[in-house]
């Protein structure tokens, strides 16, 4: 699809179009296309578009979204296999449905499986790099196998091959007690709800935390940034380590909000703060 709109469908509701969309049916599919894209063209790979900033000029060259194909979910006596394009929530609750423990950290995390690994997502104490067994990789030369540790995870990344995507991953589970995993499950989601503004236009976690005793937010909230706002975007009052879009914002409203609380947080502390949310795209 040429200029295909992309906006609205961002977790903020911002942003510009897609100069061409393709959204592969299964894998062999995306390795065609992977394999016959000039390597000169400009790639974008989208999954939940939950912890992003799309710029108001859109993206150029070709924006991959993985469709329906790979959204599968296999469950196994120690584990589940995920397509890249399920998303997280739904994994956590297809394992404690199974009484399948040590998942239930993904009930946390906006998203899909294949950003997931991509950026070694992680919430409330755990990462995928700990449960990942392996993810199976569509390239230019074909479906290659990795194992987690080829995968060079480190904080809030992974090490992919070039021009690269996640189709699926398989997932280490442990057999448990149903109500046990279910009552954490219901634990985490509760936990989000009261400390996280999971119902605002947000893209979720907008800054890493950088090393040392300090989190993001209490850095930014020392910086005097709760509630900060930038034409209709703001610093969340909620959790300051979220940006919303209030209604009417823009790509470039939201990402100069950002870096304002950078550059204050700079100020106040001397640490740079590194962003966690994905920026893509033109401005406008």
């Amino acid at each position: 699809m040429h200029d295909a709109p992309l906006g609205a469908q961002t977790w903020f509701r911002v942003g510009g179009n897609a100069e061409i969309l393709v959204r592969p049916g299964d894998a062999d599919d995306l390795v065609t296309l992977l394999k016959d894209l000039p390597k000169a063209t400009p790639l974008t790979i989208i999954g939940a578009a939950s912890n992003m900033i799309l710029r108001d000029g859109g993206i150029e060259g070709v924006t991959i979204r993985l469709a329906r194909g790979f959204g599968g979910i296999t469950v196994e006596a120690d584990g589940i296999v995920a397509g890249a394009a399920a998303l997280d929530v739904t994994v956590a609750e297809t394992a404690a449905a199974h009484a399948l423990g040590g998942l239930e950290f993904l009930v946390g995390i906006p998203g899909t499986i294949g950003g997931a690994v991509a950026m070694n997502a992680g919430a409330y104490g755990a990462e995928i790099k700990d449960v990942l067994d392996w993810a199976e990789i569509a390239t230019p030369a074909g479906l290659i196998r990795m194992a987690a540790q080829d995968l060079r995870f480190a904080y809030r990344r992974a090490e992919l091959p070039a021009r690269s995507v996640v189709t699926r991953a398989r997932l280490r589970a442990t057999p448990g007690d149903a109500a046990a995993i279910t009552a954490r499950l219901n634990e985490i989601r509760a936990a989000r709800e009261t400390t996280q503004p999971v119902r605002a236009r947000t893209g979720g976690s907008t800054f890493k935390n950088p090393p040392g005793a300090k989190k993001a937010w209490e850095l930014i909230d020392e910086a005097g940034c709760r509630g900060l706002t930038r034409g209709a975007a703001q610093v969340s009052e909620k959790h300051c380590n979220f940006l919303l879009n209030l209604g009417g914002a823009t790509a470039a409203d939201i990402e100069a909000l950002g870096e304002e609380v950078r550059a204050r947080v700079r100020a106040a502390s001397g640490i740079e703060l590194e962003w966690e949310i994905k920026r893509i795209g033109r401005p406008a």
